[in-house]
């Protein structure tokens, strides 16, 4: 017999209970109720906005606050679990318009608990400058929420474990645009295989946020000429923003 619809919500559900009770967390604390958009049964899911209605502004950084602390007690990637010196979350402003994913936090990511905070981070805050942008203003985060020994790519599992804070993350924020730093991110978040040469250079949607993908900062300082093109897909991003830079 097929899995019923609730049946992928009902088996994440018991996976983070798991996880909290291996962590001795007790009980969490109950956030303040959210108000949600009305959605059509007639929509498809790329059409169904992530996140709260602007009514509801107000106590989307107290829930993440929750969630992060749900983040920090989990234990489903054992090996990640027991290797990492903390969760790195996500930072930034938590009605921010605009999202950067990344794929997961390295070494200097960490120790100090932040995102993008070691060179390809320098590199980030340069690119947000060049867009008259700063932390304050976007949000950022990664697919990964733990360090990968040796900084390995995410594995799939581990991916597929994380999914559900990620998705839990984008419906508080609810960011109206997605940019996406590397192959690894874009492939997550849309579901795709598609190189990051294929999927750089135009608009994608996902969930009915606007979806730009580029090169990770990493792969720019290792390929400098790569960042003429990584300019052009901040000014259609900004453009699409109603903010174009030259």
């Amino acid at each position: 017999m097929p899995d019923s619809p609730n049946e992928p919500l009902l088996r994440s559900a018991v996976q983070l209970l798991e996880s909290l009770e291996a962590a001795g967390v007790q009980q969490v604390a109950k956030p303040r109720p959210i108000a949600y958009t009305q959605v059509s049964s007639q929509e498809s899911p790329s059409q169904v906005p992530l996140g709260p209605s602007t009514e509801a502004a107000a106590p989307r950084a107290e829930s993440l606050e929750v969630l992060c602390d749900e983040v920090a007690g989990c234990t489903l990637c054992p090996e990640l679990a027991g290797s990492r010196t903390q969760t790195v979350f996500g930072v930034g402003n938590p009605q921010a318009r605009l999202c950067f994913l990344g794929e997961a936090p390295g070494a200097d990511e960490d120790r100090l608990g932040e995102p993008f905070v070691g060179p390809a981070g320098q590199l980030l805050d340069k690119i947000l400058g060049a867009c008259n942008l700063s932390r304050n203003d976007v949000y950022i985060l990664n697919v990964l929420k733990c360090r990968p020994p040796g900084n390995r790519n995410p594995a799939s599992g581990e991916a597929q474990n994380c999914r559900s804070f990620l998705d839990q993350q984008l419906q508080l924020i609810a960011p109206e645009f997605i940019c996406c730093l590397g192959a690894i991110a874009a492939q997550n978040l849309l579901g795709t295989e598609s190189a990051i040469g294929r999927l750089r250079g135009k608009l994608h949607e996902y969930r009915g946020i606007k979806v730009v993908c580029t090169y990770h900062p990493a792969y720019l300082l290792r390929t400098p000429s790569a960042k003429k093109h990584t300019w052009d897909d901040m000014k259609l991003l900004m453009r699409e923003m109603g903010t174009p830079v030259d």
